[in-house]
This record gives C-alpha cells, sequence and structure tokens, in this order.
C-alpha cells in the first residue's frame, strides 16, 4: 500500500505536468521553460538563478541555459544583485508576463476540468496530506 502510494504521487505529478505541457504547446516553450516562467512569476521576489534551479529541480548548467534561451526570446531578464554583484536576478519581462497569464489559463482551466464533481472536503484532505508530505520531505534535505 505504501509503494503504490508513492508511485501514485509521483506519477499523478508527472502526467498533470505533461497533460498542461500539451495544452502549451503553442507557446513554443517546453515544460521547463513554462516551470521556470511560473516560479519566477509566482515568487515574491526576484529569484537568483540557483535559487530557481533548486526550485525547478534541475542543476544550475541546465537553468543556466533554459534562462539563456528563455532571455534570447525577450520572456526573462537577469539582473545584477544588489547585494551581491557575483549573483544574477531573474525577472519577468513583459512578454514574459504575457506568457505566464496564459500558462495560467490554460492550467486553471485544466484543474477546474480535472476536480469537476470532486467534493471539496476532499480536495482540501488531499491538499493537507501532499503539503504535510512536501514539509516533512524538504525537512530531510
Amino acid at each position: 500500500m505504501d509503494e503504490r502510494f508513492t508511485v501514485a504521487v509521483h506519477n499523478c505529478a508527472r502526467v498533470w505536468r505533461l497533460a498542461i505541457d500539451k495544452r502549451l504547446k503553442h507557446l513554443g516553450i517546453g515544460q521547463s521553460g513554462w516551470m521556470t516562467i511560473a516560479m519566477v512569476a509566482k515568487a515574491p521576489e526576484a529569484l537568483s538563478q540557483r535559487a530557481l534551479a533548486d526550485m525547478v529541480g534541475v542543476e544550475g548548467p541546465s537553468m543556466v541555459s533554459m534562462l539563456d534561451r528563455l532571455e534570447r526570446d525577450g520572456l526573462v531578464e537577469r539582473i545584477p544583485s544588489p547585494t551581491d554583484r557575483r549573483v544574477k536576478l531573474v525577472q519577468l519581462t513583459d512578454a514574459g508576463r504575457n506568457v505566464f497569464a496564459e500558462v495560467k489559463k490554460e492550467a486553471n482551466a485544466f484543474r477546474a476540468h480535472l476536480l469537476e464533481g470532486v467534493a471539496p472536503d476532499d480536495i482540501a484532505v488531499a491538499t493537507r496530506l501532499l503539503e504535510g508530505l512536501r514539509k516533512r520531505v524538504e525537512d530531510t534535505l
């Protein structure tokens, strides 16, 4: 039972991202691109490249390559940190904010479709469980 739960959580997250990615193909950026844009958009302050790589779950060099592409496409810009000149902070451009609005629209519509007919109490219980598990996992890192 415990292993089945682990597999279910992993596979659900994986296919959820794949389904949203399929709906975002028209944007011309892949899953790692729109996930990066979403993380930057949702952050309360500009993120360092390292922090962003950790949040997206990729290695530093992979994030640098991703940011190079997103910057070339005019979706993000890297600015110097005011506290550490070795650090570059990432922020969205106007075009990047437009892409995020599309990502958010598609993700919200997909979520609403999937959760249609699911009892709000069930969603609340599942959400609390997953948030609690995430916290426990993070505490082990």
